[in-house]
């Protein structure tokens, strides 16, 4: 396995004015093998005019540091549209595999939906989805570029949901991106939720978190609630609940040999995290 980081990670700093071509080569410093983006923001890249040529110097730049760009993760909401009309969803999807094409990732993740709108149940929302998702499907096979989902955003969250989904669109070139840490979110036990996901994996989170019984009093600064009213808050990798180890030897012992990149939403401060979650995961594998 390589270990990649995902510009989500710096998220903080990006706010505060590093740009994307710093963050690669913070990455690159810090010994990642390769870095993930999320939808490309030319708000991170000043002097860049469209999103198709800074996905062009991106990749330049990331392989002039001999830096992976190994996925391009993009929102998307198939069942009520994004920004449009939910017909089309699928096309504005397609649009963001051509983005990944630019950028030399290999790996499209999208989401499938977020909210049910009129509709009573999760399954019906997968039906009415699966026809948008296969066709993101086969034109991203074109272009040599696998799609996942990931487990996250409440009602696609928990792995029997994902699984479904996937089995129900039953393609060759879609997966799962499988996130360690959102599983708890669902309140679903990581380890249990991991090996079921991880014959699907096309690519892989690792997050953690801290956690607060919901019994407890309602903690402030940073926590939220999962589905069932208890509390996580983001933290540095390996210092949380989330048992990253055993959810990477399940992965591996189900053949998944890609990368694992490093989702970093905690308050503390971001480069040491990131650091430390390297090193973290370097000494995991041997």
């Amino acid at each position: 396995m390589k270990i990649g980081v995902s510009s989500y990670s710096f998220q903080t700093l990006l706010k505060r004015g590093m740009t994307y071509f710093e963050a690669c080569q913070h990455a690159r410093d810090m010994g990642y093998d390769g870095i993930e983006f999320i939808d490309l923001d030319l708000a991170f890249a000043p002097g860049e005019d469209n999103v198709e040529s800074l996905a062009k110097h991106l990749r330049a730049h990331c392989e002039a540091l001999d830096l992976d760009i190994p996925a391009y993760t993009v929102a998307a909401d198939f069942l009520n549209g994004r920004g449009g009309a939910p017909e089309d969803e699928p096309a504005r999807v397609c649009r963001c595999a051509d983005i990944a094409a630019l950028l030399g990732a290999k790996v499209l993740r999208h989401d499938a939906f977020w909210r049910l709108g009129e509709l009573r149940d999760w399954r019906e929302g997968v039906a009415r989805v699966v026809p948008g998702i296969r066709q993101v499907a086969d034109y991203a096979q074109s272009l040599g570029i696998r799609t996942c989902t990931e487990n996250h955003g409440r009602i696609m969250q928990d792995s029997d949901r994902v699984e479904y989904l996937i089995r129900a669109v039953d393609h060759p070139n879609y997966g799962w991106l499988v996130d360690m840490g959102n599983f708890l979110c669902a309140d679903e036990e990581p380890r249990h939720a991991v090996g079921v996901a991880a014959p699907y994996a096309v690519h892989a989170h690792v997050k953690d978190f801290l956690y607060k019984s919901g019994q407890e009093d309602v903690p402030v600064g940073g926590w939220f609630g999962t589905r069932g009213g208890n509390y996580l808050r983001g933290t540095v990798i390996g210092h949380g609940v989330v048992p990253v180890r055993a959810c990477v030897h399940i992965l591996q012992n189900a053949g998944y040999d890609g990368y694992l990149s490093v989702e970093f939403e905690g308050r503390e401060e971001t480069l040491p995290a990131l650091e430390n979650a390297r090193e973290y995961l370097r000494k995991l594998l041997g």
